[in-house]
């Protein structure tokens, strides 16, 4: 066996005995899922770039990769490489464990929002909801709001 088939063969057998099995190295095939942690990562990316009011193309520019690959990362169909979430975690100013904070099968997943949760507040309306709902500093004022919103979602439209 040459060095090169070798290398193959050694790639294959990792991928074999990988737990992500399902999914493939670097980007995704066509009808496969992303990884629940790529998917995790990339709404934790989502998440801070739009607390911080920075846009996709913004990101991107300091990256140096273009905002469709930006994109690929916060929806996890791209894997991030660990030198990219470093840089990423650099510019937008956390450690690089606050991607995998509450991720799937990770310690204290449990004591963990769910995943809607935080794809909620990763969107536009979610993220600013949160934003101005903080703010609000009366308490009963806080309750009835929430009290309202219930009403409005229990009801069928």
């Amino acid at each position: 066996m040459m060095a090169g088939q070798v290398r193959s063969a050694s790639k294959r057998a990792a991928q074999l005995d990988s737990p992500f099995k399902s999914a493939s190295i670097g980007s995704m095939k066509a009808g496969d899922l992303p990884n629940p942690i790529d998917t995790h990562v990339g709404l934790r990316t989502r998440l801070r770039r739009k607390m911080l009011g920075m846009s996709l193309e913004e990101l991107a520019a300091v990256l140096g990769v273009s905002y469709q690959q930006v994109q690929k990362y916060e929806k996890g169909v791209n894997r991030v490489s660990a030198s990219r979430l470093q840089h990423i975690a650099r510019v937008l100013k956390v450690p690089e464990s606050y991607f995998f904070e509450g991720a799937p099968g990770g310690a204290g997943f449990a004591a963990q929002p769910s995943a809607y949760v935080n794809a909620f507040v990763a969107s536009n309306d979610g993220l600013t909801l949160v934003k101005a709902f903080t703010t609000i500093k009366n308490r009963k004022l806080r309750r009835s709001i929430v009290n309202l919103v219930e009403e409005i979602a229990a009801e069928k439209f």
